[in-house]
């Protein structure tokens, strides 16, 4: 901003998004002082705006998918095609004043870096003649998810770009275990650990149908990956092979584990188990109502004999 005596002139500067990029807007307001017939001042105000010329930043991709623990590169550039080698170019998460990477003055600046990243990044330039640079993330963890800024400043210039980063992990171990029948049926339980994001959960039947699953649960370890918990019933309708099943939201990569029942639900030898286990219920039922009465009718007997045992006279 600039003040002239007699002339007031200011120039601001804002960014408008175009495309997922943003474009540097700068406006110039003009206020000319001129005296009234009535002795009041009237100011004239005009305003005009015009799109700078000197760059935008763009990247080729709005969001990129990192496998756990491997290496990822966000690339950005400048349009129109320029060199760079003299800006300051900055990728930083929500924080400016918190760099992941910092080029100035021609190289790499490494004090400001934030310690999350320190010895896991690189700056590729060797297009940076042309406008081109690319970060590149070593050893990539679920802290690394989310956005990332491409930030270039030429002296009071500057204009920026956002890449969405999207860590994926996914597990080849999928354990099933089958609980001993009860009356109600077989209870199979699905675990897995060691997916992220939270991936999608599923028991299907040998027609690859959907079957409900009565319990679902999740949690998260320290290094904030998803272990997942399902548990199923099979009843006397059920089928005899399940299959669970686990899916990544982001890759769309699914992985599945099929088991078959030794005895199907519907064989009659279950059927007579699960009558045995309803009639043992039964008699246990009926023995601890016994058992009750049994102990109810010694503690009567016993207070009615110490009763008359007080009602009665001494015998002398």
């Amino acid at each position: 901003m600039r003040k002239v005596k007699g002339n007031l002139i200011e120039s601001m500067k804002a960014r408008s998004s175009e495309n997922g990029n943003y474009r540097t807007i700068s406006f110039k307001i003009l206020c000319s002082h001129t005296p009234s017939s009535d002795g009041y001042s009237k100011f004239g105000l005009l305003l005009l705006s015009r799109f700078s010329e000197q760059f935008i930043v763009t990247t080729p991709a709005e969001s990129i998918l990192a496998p756990l623990g491997g290496v990822v590169e966000l690339s950005c550039q400048l349009s129109p095609p320029q060199s760079a080698e003299h800006m300051e170019v900055r990728w930083f998460r929500d924080r400016y004043t918190q760099p992941v990477h910092l080029y100035r003055n021609g190289k790499d600046v490494y004090g400001e870096t934030i310690s999350e990243y320190v010895e896991r990044t690189e700056f590729l330039k060797e297009a940076i003649g042309e406008g081109k640079v690319t970060l590149r993330i070593l050893k990539v963890s679920v802290d690394d998810d989310g956005q990332y800024h491409c930030f270039f400043k030429n002296g009071n210039f500057y204009d920026e770009t956002i890449i969405e980063l999207k860590v994926t992990a996914t597990n080849l171990d999928i354990q099933i275990v089958v609980h001993p029948p009860n009356i109600k049926g077989v209870l199979v339980e699905c675990n897995s650990e060691g997916w992220f994001p939270q991936p999608l959960m599923s028991w299907r039947n040998n027609r690859g149908e959907i079957m409900p699953s009565v319990f679902t649960s999740y949690s998260m370890d320290s290094a904030k990956l998803f272990s997942m918990k399902m548990t199923l019933l099979l009843k006397d309708k059920s089928y005899r092979n399940v299959t669970c099943c686990l899916q990544n939201p982001l890759t769309g990569q699914e992985e599945r584990v099929s088991i078959v029942l030794s005895v199907p639900i519907s064989d009659p030898h279950f059927q007579l188990d699960t009558m045995w286990l309803e009639d043992m219920t039964v008699v246990m039922s009926v023995l601890i109502i016994f058992i009750i009465m049994l102990i109810s009718s010694v503690y009567l007997r016993l207070r009615e004999k110490s009763e008359l045992s007080r009602i009665s006279p001494p015998v002398t």
